[in-house]
């Protein structure tokens, strides 16, 4: 980071004139795989640390550590950590930074002027996407076996789902600030392959979009995810939980829990959700 004698603006502008010098004499790529990997994306975070060789990641984002995000919060210990800010990361003299497909665009811009090699991952909507994102991790990492391996996995999982009828049960997703996920989503692919419908189907609802608390009481799920997760400190986008209407549609049994961190990013570990609404749709139909 700037030291107190280097203001941040200034250091930012030693940034720019370096990143000008840096395209009109870039060298080569060095020959072999990544050596110095650093990461500023939460979900490129999680497929680095399944992927990576020993010591080849160096850094992941600050987010990687949360437990309400992160599936693998608790494997952090021993990676740098890094704010997404240009002037840390360059710092860091990675030869590999993985990004996000929305990632500061000022600093995935300013790194690739530098002459550092960024590698964008766009988010997953679906399970094809996962394996897709996979094997192109493994392809930067130069991991091809460990990412085969990966994706072997996840489509065994995929399989052991699909074994199971389909008990035809609704569920509604609903979010903070009552946003609910529809077509064309992750979560949407989730709750099929858990055997359920997803009432923002039915709704006729694509994307993630907002499900007014009217249409959630009229749709009448079997089941309904959402509310359950305590980040410390009270919001506004919070409200709609505590909202009698919710309560009622939401009790007796109906709420299940699937914490967000397993629908945020694209693995094997995704699955799960999957799995955790089979479960709640069996243990109702008792």
């Amino acid at each position: 980071m700037p030291t107190n004698r280097l203001s941040c603006a200034r250091f930012r502008a030693w940034l720019s004139a370096l990143a000008g010098l840096a395209a009109l004499s870039s060298a080569p790529a060095a020959a072999g795989p990544p050596k110095r990997v650093v990461s500023m994306n939460v979900c490129t975070d999680q497929l680095a640390m399944l992927l990576a060789a020993e010591g080849q990641l160096h850094s992941v984002s600050y987010l990687a550590s949360d437990p309400n995000t992160s599936v693998l919060a608790d494997r952090t210990n021993g990676f740098a950590v890094n704010h997404g800010l240009a002037e840390e990361v360059f710092l860091m003299q990675p030869d590999l930074v993985l990004a996000g497909a929305y990632t500061t665009r000022t600093t995935v811009e300013l790194l690739r002027r530098l002459g550092i090699r960024v590698e964008e991952f766009a988010p997953d909507s679906s399970i094809a996407d996962i394996r897709a994102n996979i094997l192109r991790m493994g392809e930067v990492l130069e991991r091809r076996e460990e990412a085969a391996k990966l994706v072997a996995a996840l489509d065994r999982g995929v399989a052991e789902l699909g074994k199971e009828s389909a008990s035809g049960k609704t569920v509604a997703t609903y979010y903070a600030n009552s946003y609910t996920s529809g077509t064309g989503t992750l979560v949407d692919e989730i709750v099929k392959l858990s055997g359920l419908v997803n009432i923002a189907d039915k709704l006729g609802l694509s994307g993630t979009a907002r499900l007014p608390l009217e249409m959630l009481v009229l749709a009448k799920p079997d089941l309904v995810v959402g509310g359950g997760e305590d980040y410390g400190v009270p919001a506004l986008a919070q409200e709609n939980f505590v909202h009698p209407a919710y309560r009622a549609v939401s009790g007796q049994g109906r709420a299940v829990a699937v914490p967000s961190r397993y629908t945020i990013c694209g693995a094997p570990f995704t699955l799960e959700a999957a799995r955790l609404l089979r479960d709640a749709a069996e243990g109702d139909a008792k």
